[in-house]
């Protein structure tokens, strides 16, 4: 499937939207994108490399660590005009669960009602079967919004990942197509273009090149940054940091009055600030688990092909902390 399908699922799937659904539009070819040579300079390159000779801090339990440093993020070829162009950006280091977040540690948090329970019509309205499909213990939590998600990392001193953040766990140093490396997705490595959802941490094969498991495909994953179709450009794109929603808005109605196609595949320009999700899924196609791939939606849409997992700050930074210099977004009305 093509963006234009998770497009028609996350509509379909959205308790309340807040306008009629758009129009359903037929999948378009979708070439994978091509890897990018590095663009990080040597001098720039030797943060990096230092990091990742250091010893790396104790991970709390069910995470691992993401070294800092500079890495290639987006691609110059192949893909969506919102991944281009690749450039060099430098994070520190952070932590990033090993997993996508479980149905049984979801629950807790609905247990201690911190966080209200998935949306159980999203996979019959999407035509994906019935929800208990879904629902095993250690299945990815699905059919949650942003919101949910941000609940939850809070919930257990987290937050969720920055988009450069999750690229970053998912790229590694070498600017790799997929998290495994640059061949091509199979369903030893990743999860896709089957269903329903599989357990967590199945895929031994496809893990990222700090451990992290099933970044490519089960269900896409929210990110904390709001979806910049022009991020890439920004005077912030060196740091991982999108526009301000105003910037975004603007953005997007200049894209709108040119009639441009190609920022968001052929998916209708957004009208509001909406919000990343990064990763491919379960009935999504091979091509499109590549890292650089950035899809979004509204964030109060709960589908059952999105899920989240969560970061955490370097010890320096504290648990729980925004990176620095990354205000965070307030929260979008849920239904």
């Amino acid at each position: 499937m093509r963006r234009a399908a998770l497009s028609i699922a996350l509509l379909a799937a959205c308790s309340a939207p807040p306008a009629p659904p758009a129009p359903v539009e037929a999948p378009s070819a979708r070439p994978p994108a091509e890897p990018s040579a590095p663009l990080a300079s040597a001098s720039a390159a030797a943060p990096a490399a230092a990091a990742a000779s250091a010893a790396p801090p104790e991970a709390p339990p069910g995470m691992l660590w993401v070294p800092g440093g500079t890495f290639t993020m987006g691609a110059d070829k192949g893909g969506q005009d919102d991944e281009r162009p690749a450039h060099p950006v430098t994070l520190r280091g952070f932590f990033l669960d090993e997993t996508e977040v479980t149905n049984e540690a979801y629950g807790r948090c609905v247990d201690a009602g911190k966080c209200r329970p998935h949306d159980p019509k999203s996979a019959a309205v999407n035509k994906l079967g019935e929800d208990r499909l879904y629902r095993k213990p250690r299945q990815p939590i699905s059919a949650v919004s942003w919101d949910d998600a941000v609940a939850y990392c809070a919930f257990v001193g987290k937050r969720l990942p920055t988009e450069a953040e999750w690229e970053r766990a998912a790229r590694g140093d070498d600017g790799r197509r997929f998290p495994w490396g640059d061949e091509p997705p199979t369903h030893e490595r990743a999860v896709f273009s089957e269903g329903p959802t599989a357990e967590v941490g199945s895929r031994p094969a496809g893990r990222g090149p700090y451990g992290h498991l099933d970044l490519a495909g089960n269900v896409w994953e929210w990110v904390a940054d709001p979806y910049d179709p022009y991020a890439y450009r920004r005077p912030g794109a060196a740091e991982g940091k999108p526009g301000s929603c105003d910037e975004i808005l603007e953005a997007q109605n200049e894209l709108r009055r040119e009639g441009r196609r190609g920022f968001t595949g052929t998916n209708p320009i957004p009208t509001e600030c909406e919000r990343v999700l990064r990763g491919g899924a379960f009935n999504y196609d091979g091509p499109g688990l590549r890292a650089s791939n950035r899809v979004h939606h509204a964030a109060r849409y709960r589908l059952v092909m999105s899920g989240f997992r969560c970061a955490n700050d370097g010890p320096e930074a504290g648990p729980g902390a925004p990176p620095k210099d990354r205000p965070e977004a307030g929260p979008s009305p849920s239904p």
